[in-house]
């Protein structure tokens, strides 16, 4: 009887959790529905206790809030403020997702292998904004056709024609934003002060 009670109370503490997560990180029921394939209505009743959660339903809310499942169904560990990364392979490419919201811009870490240098230009909404960490980035952008080095950055709107991979001769390591609705990144930079003895350009 005890351990049945244990459950029950396990259970009843899920909805409230799942509520907290959500609320903290700013994202709309809209847009978890949107993330997850489940309804409004059903993330709404699961929140209020309305709803059983099953694993059918707490997995993508997992997976679109990039926590562990025990996080939903269990209490969180205290005092560890280390984001669970995880990498995974895209067509070759690693890629690790640093964004652990759903909806919004989206940032990822990609490391691209020397052997990725075959351009294949797509198509789709969005707008994506990305900085060379290392190695050299080779950018199909239309009609031009481009190397961005260590440092530099480059921002399109993914509408336009475009692929991105190495040079052929190295990985290249890059940080991308990607606003998927075509969301613009702005990047606010402190402005130079200019020399007073040194005229206009």
């Amino acid at each position: 009887m005890e351990h049945s009670d244990a459950i029950a109370t396990a259970l009843a503490e899920v909805g409230p959790r799942l509520k907290r997560l959500r609320v903290e990180r700013g994202v709309t029921l809209t847009a978890l529905a949107d993330v997850t394939g489940i309804s409004k209505s059903t993330l709404s009743r699961l929140e209020s206790g309305q709803r059983r959660p099953s694993l059918e339903l707490l997995l993508p809310i997992a997976q679109a809030h990039q926590v562990p499942l025990d996080e939903l169904v269990g209490a969180p560990e205290v005092g560890d403020p280390r984001i669970r990364l995880t990498p995974r392979e895209v067509g070759g490419r690693t890629i690790v997702p640093l964004t652990r919201q759903p909806g919004g811009v989206q940032a990822y870490k990609m490391v691209i292998p020397a052997d990725g240098c075959t351009p294949d230009l797509r198509v789709h909404e969005g707008y994506e904004w990305m900085y060379v960490l290392s190695g050299r980035l080779r950018l199909v952008l239309a009609e031009h056709d481009i190397v961005l080095r260590k440092g530099e950055v480059a921002e399109f709107d993914t509408r336009v024609p475009h692929w991105f991979g190495s040079t052929g001769d190295e990985p290249a390591e890059i940080l991308s934003l990607f606003g998927p609705q075509g969301e613009r990144i702005h990047v606010r930079a402190q402005p130079k002060k200019k020399d007073s003895g040194t005229p206009d350009d």
